[in-house]
């Protein structure tokens, strides 16, 4: 990261937390150069089946402490 990104990071994390979301997700925003019209559709059949399965009982649920967990351990 050069010095200037460096300096807008740091400013940037100054803001209050509803402005920080925004700003990264404006940024986020700017980089999908495509938009895919059925992804909308497709992510709500998939939260669909999830939902459907967590309520059939047939996937099993981890507390967000152990997933973060598990997920730092992958990244070392």
């Amino acid at each position: 990261m050069n010095a200037n990104a460096q300096q807008l990071l740091q400013t940037a994390l100054q803001l209050p937390d509803n402005a920080r979301a925004d700003l990264a997700a404006s940024l986020i925003e700017s980089l999908d150069k495509s938009f895919d019209a059925n992804a909308q559709t497709a992510w709500a059949e998939e939260i669909g089946r999830r939902v459907a399965e967590i309520d059939a009982g047939m996937v099993k649920l981890v507390p967000w402490d152990e997933a973060r967990q598990a997920i730092a351990g992958c990244r070392e």
